[in-house]
This record gives C-alpha cells, structure tokens and sequence, in this order.
C-alpha cells in the first residue's frame, strides 16, 4: 500500500524521496527508468500501480510526467492531465499555444523538413526531444545534416503519447527558432486549484564558447523587476496549456533589453534542482511534489534560510571509452559507466557526453563557483578513458 505512487523513478528520484520526511506519507515506486527507450506497456503499469491503492501518482522526467498522468486518468486520481503535458511537451503544439496568449514572450518559429531551405540562421530542435538532443545551430545546408531523423526517444514517446490522442508521426520533425540572446534561465513553480506559485529561478551557465551547460546557478542574479516579469509569463501561459495539480518550470532566454523569450516549458518538476532549494530554502520540491500528487496545498512556505547552491555538471567534448570512474558520493550522481563509450552511455547533447552531476553550496556566488570547479577538476582527474576502438 503507498499514498503516491512515483512512476518509472531515476535514480535520483529514490535518492531524493530517503532523504526527505515522509511525515507519515507512504510512497512506492513502480516501474523502471525510461532512459533506455523503452516506454513499457501502460495497461501493464497502470495494474501495478492501482496494487497500491494510491491517491496521487508522480513522474519527474517527460515520458514518466506523461505517463504519470495517463495512468491517474485511468484510475481517476488528480494531477496534470495528459492534453496539459503534451501542450507542454510537443514544442510546435506548446509553440502555437505560447503565440497566442504571450507573443510577445515567443520566438519566431516554423515547423522544417528534412528537405527545408532555411533562409537565415536558425536554432532547430526536435518536435520532441529532452537534454538538447539533436539540437543544433543552422547556418547553413551542411548544418542540416547534423539532425538525426530516426531517433528511438521520439518513437517511445510517440507510443505513450497515442493514448493522449496524439497522431502518429505528429511526435517526428523538428521545429526551427530564431537565435536567442541573453543569460538562460529557469523558472520553476506549481499550480494547484487553479493558483500559481512561483518557487524561484535558476541561471544556467554553459562552458565558454559552448552550448553545452556547465551548471545551473541558485538563487539567480536576475532583478526583481525581469523575475516579475518572468513570473507573469507563467501566469498567464499555464493555465491556457490547461496545466493545473503539478510542478512545471519554463526556461527563458533575457536578453540585456526587449522582451523574455521562451525557450520551452516543462510540465514537470526540476528534478536536477531539487537539492539547490534544499540548499537554500530548507525544504526539498520532492516534498511539494508528493503534497501535490495527493491534492493537497504544498504551502510552500520557505524557511528563510539563505545562501547559494549550484549544480555542476562534468563534461568532455570527444568521445572516448570509459575505463574507469570515481567512487560515489551522497551528492556525486555519476552518469557513465566503465566499459562502454560515452556515446553509447548516458543522455548527451549534439556536442559533448555528460560524466556526473554534484551539488556545491556555500555562501556566496564567486566562493561556490571556485569550489565547484576545483571539484570538477579533481573528479575528472579520477575518470579513466581510452580512445575509441
């Protein structure tokens, strides 16, 4: 018997539930991480999930928020429902929606073919897509050629995706924006009963002369007057995608004048952020989301606590095979494996491999970074590679 049912968990899920107070509140974990690909069978998860007579079922990663969500449908439990994740989700359908009700938070876009002329440089991403895969800079045809047409994440959410009334073939494509500028941010909040409440924002930092981010800042270094600005943006746009009973977060570029821009919405939690307002606010976003899957208030009342906490994520940029790999740690989530290359590991962007994530939080800005970073270094001087074969 459990009250929340966290389907399809992470690692990182199991981690974090442990290591919250329950108070008295029974969670259960029922299926296995869909990272692989494999979207298993929803009639079958949907009759291991209703063995635990729960009242709220979660997901913190699309494909198990989507599922999460058709699986409550079935059993008539509350949360998002699966049409809120896939306005979400599905970036041209989140893209029409956004036109609509904040233009002038949404970039310019056109859904492009394989075939496509682009007459500009664009940014051109998949329909469907998590982490940037087989996001890329468009400068030219030869660019064009980067996409991966056939990718086994678009299939798998299309197979989930078909019990929310999605097309088939409507999960393929790609979808071509205009460049954004400025600093990349993420708002995360929650609705319930039609209230939307603001959590915080986090500023993610790529490498230098990269894509590919390095870590993602907490509290941000916004102004009030842009957060406000941010936050009305959610307010007006969640409810129109029809999102209510869950966790969202929406990321933006803000650039030094003009308008936020969208760069996607999520209709889940920040999963990866978790420990930053643990570190900062005193309270885990695990504990909002399980009061949320059960319907209540998460009276997200922070406890005043203050200071900075960041999330680094240790990259390389060439493909190598893994020979070896730090010991873990409570805060070390290692994401590679010896014996296979990284390109056959781990979900990675168009321009380099993911090794591990860990927390740092101090004091101050500058103090976290430079501890962060002499961390970075001495983890990777414990990871072994070999060239490709």
């Amino acid at each position: 018997m459990a009250d929340v049912v966290f389907l399809c968990p992470q690692q990182r899920d199991r981690d974090a539930v442990r290591r919250i107070d329950p108070t008295g509140r029974r969670v259960a974990f029922v299926g296995s991480d869909l990272d692989s690909g494999d979207a298993g069978d929803l009639d079958t998860l949907v009759r291991a999930t209703e063995l635990h007579s729960p009242r709220g079922v979660a997901g913190t990663k699309d494909l198990s928020a989507l599922l999460a969500a058709l699986v409550s449908e079935r059993l008539g439990l509350g949360g998002p429902t699966p049409h809120a994740l896939v306005n979400c989700q599905h970036k041209l359908r989140s893209r029409e929606i956004q036109r609509r009700i904040v233009p002038e938070a949404t970039p310019h876009f056109r859904a492009v073919g394989a075939d496509d002329v682009l007459p500009h440089p664009h940014f051109v991403k998949p329909v469907v897509g998590r982490l940037s895969d087989s996001a890329v800079r468009v400068s030219g045809p030869e660019d064009l050629s980067r996409l991966v047409h056939d990718r086994p994440y678009a299939r798998a959410y299309e197979a989930i995706a078909s019990a929310a009334g999605v097309g088939s073939g409507e999960c393929s494509g790609f979808i071509a924006e205009e460049i954004l500028e400025g600093v990349e941010v993420t708002l995360e909040g929650f609705a319930h009963r039609g209230e939307l409440t603001v959590i915080g924002i986090t500023d993610s930092v790529n490498y230098q002369g990269t894509s590919s981010f390095e870590r993602f800042e907490y509290p941000t270094a916004l102004g009030d007057s842009r957060s406000a600005e941010l936050a009305g943006v959610a307010r007006r746009l969640m409810p129109s995608l029809g999102f209510d009973g869950g966790f969202f977060n929406i990321e933006f570029f803000v650039p030094r004048a003009g308008d936020a821009k969208i760069v996607e919405v999520n209709g889940r939690m920040a999963s990866q952020f978790a420990p930053l307002l643990e570190a900062t606010h005193g309270r885990s976003s695990y504990d909002a989301l399980i009061s949320l899957a059960l319907g209540e208030d998460p009276g997200w009342a922070p406890s005043g606590r203050t200071g900075f906490a960041l999330s680094y994520c240790l990259r390389v940029f060439e493909d190598a095979l893994v020979e070896a790999v730090p010991e873990p740690t409570r805060d070390l989530e290692l994401l590679v494996e010896p014996g296979q290359l990284l390109s056959q590991q781990g979900t990675n962007d168009a321009d380099s491999y993911r090794l591990c994530i860990f927390v740092q939080a101090g004091a101050d800005r500058a103090a976290t970074v430079r501890a962060a970073r002499e961390r970075a270094a001495e983890l990777l001087s414990a990871f072994a590679f070999s060239a490709p074969a």
